[in-house]
């Protein structure tokens, strides 16, 4: 088992899971985290700080894809071992349906 990041990152980024992290595992995008699947230790201290719910164990219904989309992204994005800045706006993107198919970026976090 692992955990992925999935949609409800995108355009929130709230980047409190990173804090927690034992293992450094998560990547920046310009709208989304991920976490290395393969760096992962399952130890699920990640996911209740995630103010968006992004975060899931990978044993949950319908996560095949998010493990894969953390495992590309993983491979090409910065690690990053601190918080970041969160956007202004994060809350308004809370319950935005849809948001990976209609505003994910695939570019790289500048951290």
């Amino acid at each position: 088992m692992t955990y992925v990041v999935t949609e409800a990152c995108v355009r929130c980024k709230y980047m409190d899971c990173v804090e927690v992290c034992p293992v450094d595992c998560f990547y920046e995008g310009e709208n989304m985290l991920v976490i290395n699947p393969e760096q992962c230790i399952d130890c699920g201290v990640c996911e209740p700080e995630c103010p968006a719910e992004a975060i899931v164990a990978d044993t949950n219904p319908n996560t095949e894809k998010w493990v894969e989309i953390n495992k590309e992204y993983s491979s090409v994005w910065p690690n990053i071992t601190r918080k970041g800045k969160t956007p202004t706006d994060a809350d308004e993107w809370l319950k935005v349906e849809d948001k990976f198919k209609k505003y994910f970026n695939s570019a790289p976090g500048k951290t």
